[in-house]
């Protein structure tokens, strides 16, 4: 019966990648043997010894090899094993002795195993002689000189095939290459003109599952001469020495799994032989032989075609590097000319996104965002600002690499759906562990031909309690309409990604550098300006006491000597000195609102609030101000300092009072990360273009005559704030009152520092 193979009492994952290289069978047509060095004693054997040798494998368990060889061969065999390097002596013509008098020619191959174990495989020698070396060289030299003709990758393929095909003798040769998702596709195909035609169709993973892609790379050629042979054990199946499965990861004999051979017969397919093409130590691809059917090749053929096939995809590998070199030589340029633009702005993301060429020709994208800080900053078709944060984020989460890129970003990310028009495909940089450079590509809506439907890849068939895989039974044309899908990124342009992340964190690297020393300066003169304002008041404060004394003492002794206008100047003197006191105290304040915020504790608001409120009881009562307030929460701040802000704000509002008793309300809410305050009134208001000049130190929107004061408490306030990593700002319309707002971050300045520390620690943190 067959089970769905979503059955979650199936490990399908366990069937798809069953370590095939421990099977303890191989094929039925040539014989294994497992030595043991140095004696070359025979530990293990293949059960078929009787129909080749006419020998039972029982009588050649734990006997030596000369039981089958000469002492002779044993020794030229001995003394190569000596020398450590076994191509030289692969493939070697011996003569194995069989039952009576007679030998039999065999071509021998060893190899050891990932555990050292040396292993002997033999296939009978249809000649006894090796292929010359001059046949290798004409061979190649023809292929190559048809490669000469054409520039054309495809037509280099398609060359490929014809000359393995001609060499062969298979009915069909096909040219596998993989994609970067695991999928393959047919891209050059010779066949019998009455097959089926395979090219161009693509093939799911699964048909060749990760541990067959593990043995493709380690073993580059690989014969199945009849794909209906019953294969043969190995016995014992247990090595006796390493007391585990042999490991046949090298064998040219191993035995395929079960799921390949069906899948071979459903494709009607009777041998097959697969060559190996690799990339930068990767498998590229294959080079795919079938015949309908058995057909042996020798071991020197199947070399012929190996050493074929490498020195063509050699020439295909060097065709491939030109024609990304034009490309890769204008991205360096473009790229070079970004790290020039960032270097001479002041904002290197300005050197980015201003000039030509900017991020959007570095990798042929159709929009651009660099997200740092809170503010991400685009360039042509990217999606809106609150999903650019959202993807950041999800990015921060699960993404650990240097470079991240997709072509199907809502597959992964399935938020992204909403955007597919502008960003089906993404790369990303990191520049820190919150900070991304993001290009984008929108949808391209695409057809792809399928050798057979890949959603029914195959399926998992249970009979008499085993479990197995089996291949699906059609292979025949399925068309797919692909969507939520960009053109792919080419991996010239992921490599000028990462070079220019390089560039990038270099400079800012460079500029945390630069903004460091500018804040020690700036420290140090604003320490220095502070330490003079606070000497410079103190000092003022003696002489106008002096002032204010003298003209006071002035006034009473010669009261009766003095006429009016006398009097009034002397009182002009006094009010000018006065006012002058007060302009030196709140200078005091202000320079000592930074020095105060050190030592910022829990803090109930609402106390602060009530020692503001006793400091202005007075003016209350002269005003009948009524004042109310929410409930108000603890905060980390200095208890202070939130009673001046609170004291200055609710003195505005009473000073600024309209025809009717001020009205003041306090207001706190609790927003994601700060406390939201507002100090609502229903004064004379503000003409919101002067919204942030209030703020500025010694700015006054009225005479002194109208309002008295020193246009300094606002001033106050606004530092009071920033000591407090929060902002402050006020919302009025002239005659309809005014709010002030005030944020506190939650935790305050400690917080802040805490999470300084941290963004120093991981700004370079990732990837480094």
């Amino acid at each position: 019966m067959t089970i769905d193979f979503q059955l979650p009492n199936i490990n399908v994952t366990s069937l798809k990648e069953a370590p095939i290289h421990l099977f303890k069978q191989i094929q039925p047509h040539g014989v294994l043997l497992v030595l043991e060095e140095p004696e070359l004693k025979i530990l293990q054997i293949s059960n078929n010894t009787w129909n080749i040798f006419g020998i039972k494998p029982e009588n050649l368990l734990q006997t030596k090899l000369e039981e089958l060889l000469d002492p002779f061969q044993v020794e030229t065999i001995k003394a190569a094993l000596f020398e450590g390097n076994l191509e030289y002596i692969n493939p070697t013509k011996i003569w194995v002795r069989k039952k009576g008098d007679d030998y039999a020619v065999f071509d021998a191959v060893f190899h050891r195993n990932s555990e050292g174990i040396l292993i002997l495989e033999l296939e009978p020698a249809f000649s006894r002689e090796n292929i010359p070396f001059l046949s290798f060289y004409h061979l190649a030299k023809a292929s190559i000189n048809q490669l000469e003709k054409t520039s054309n990758i495809r037509e280099f393929c398609q060359i490929i095939v014809q000359e393995v095909r001609k060499v062969t003798g298979f009915d069909r040769v096909m040219l596998y290459k993989f994609d970067d998702d695991g999928h393959g596709s047919v891209i050059a195909e010779e066949k019998l003109e009455s097959m089926e035609p395979y090219l161009g169709l693509h093939y799911p993973e699964s048909d060749i599952p990760k541990p067959a892609r593990k043995l493709f790379a380690s073993n580059s050629i690989r014969l199945i001469p009849d794909s209906y042979a019953e294969p043969v054990q190995i016995v014992p199946a247990i090595n006796p020495v390493s007391d585990r499965p042999v490991d046949l990861t090298n064998s040219i004999l191993r035995s395929a799994a079960y799921c390949h051979m069906e899948y071979l017969h459903n494709m009607g397919v009777g041998a097959s032989l697969t060559i190996s093409l690799i990339k930068d130590q990767k498998l590229w691809g294959l080079i795919a032989c079938h015949h309908q059917e058995p057909k042996y090749v020798s071991y020197e053929l199947r070399k012929a075609c190996e050493f074929l096939g490498r020195v063509i995809f050699a020439e295909i590998s060097a065709r491939e590097e030109t024609e990304d070199y034009d490309y890769r030589m204008s991205l360096t340029h473009i790229q070079s000319l970004l790290v020039e633009y960032m270097s001479q702005e002041e904002n290197f993301i300005d050197g980015l996104v201003k000039h030509q060429p900017n991020l959007l020709n570095l990798t042929s994208a159709q929009g651009a965002a660099v997200c740092f800080g809170e503010h991400c900053t685009v360039i042509g078709e990217t999606p809106k600002e609150e999903d650019l944060n959202f993807l950041v984020q999800w990015l921060k989460n699960n993404v650990e690499e240097e470079v991240f890129y997709t072509d199907s970003l809502p597959q992964i990310y399935p938020d992204a759906e909403r955007f597919k028009n502008v960003a089906s495909g993404l790369l990303a940089i990191p520049i820190s562990r919150r900070n991304y450079v993001l290009w984008f590509r929108p949808e391209v809506i695409q057809t792809v031909n399928w050798g057979g439907d890949p959603n029914n890849a195959f399926e998992v068939t249970q009979s008499d309690g085993n479990v197995r895989l089996c291949p699906r039974k059609s292979f025949e044309l399925w068309k797919e309409t692909v969507r939520l899908t960009s053109l792919p990124w080419r991996s010239v342009e992921v490599k000028a990604a990462l070079e220019l992340r390089k560039a990038i964190v270099n400079i800012v690297l460079r500029q945390a550098d630069e903004l460091a020393q500018l804040a020690h300066d700036l420290e140090r003169s604003n320490a220095e300006l502070k330490k003079f304002a606070y000497v410079a008041s103190h000092d003022l404060q003696e002489p106008l006491n002096q002032v204010a004394n003298y003209v006071q003492l002035l006034e009473m002794r010669y009261h009766e000597e003095l006429d009016e206008d006398a009097k009034e100047f002397i009182s002009y003197a006094v009010q000018g000195v006065s006012l002058m006191q007060t302009l030196i105290d709140d200078v005091l304040v202000y320079s000592k609102v930074d020095t105060q915020a050190i030592a910022f504790q829990l803090t109930e608001v609402e106390t602060a609030l009530e020692r503001a409120l006793s400091n202005l009881r007075q003016r209350i009562l002269e005003t009948g101000a009524t004042i109310t307030h929410d409930p108000l929460p603890t905060v980390m701040a200095g208890s202070t300092q939130l009673m001046q802000l609170f004291q200055n704000l609710i003195a505005n509002a009473i000073k600024f009072r309209s025809d009717q008793p001020p009205q003041i309300h306090i207001g706190a809410e609790r927003l994601e990360d700060e406390w939201l305050f507002s100090v609502r009134d229903n004064g004379i208001g503000i003409d919101p273009q002067f919204s942030d000049r209030i703020f500025v130190i010694f700015q006054r929107l009225h005479t002194r005559d109208e309002y008295p004061g020193t246009g300094m408490g606002l001033a106050i306030c606004k530092k009071i704030i920033e000591c407090h990593r929060g902002r402050i700002w006020v919302e009025s319309q002239l005659g309809e009152g005014a709010t002030f707002y005030f944020t506190i971050p939650v935790g305050g300045r400690e917080r802040e520092r805490r999470n300084g520390r941290k963004t120093q620690n991981h700004l370079f943190g990732r990837g480094q």
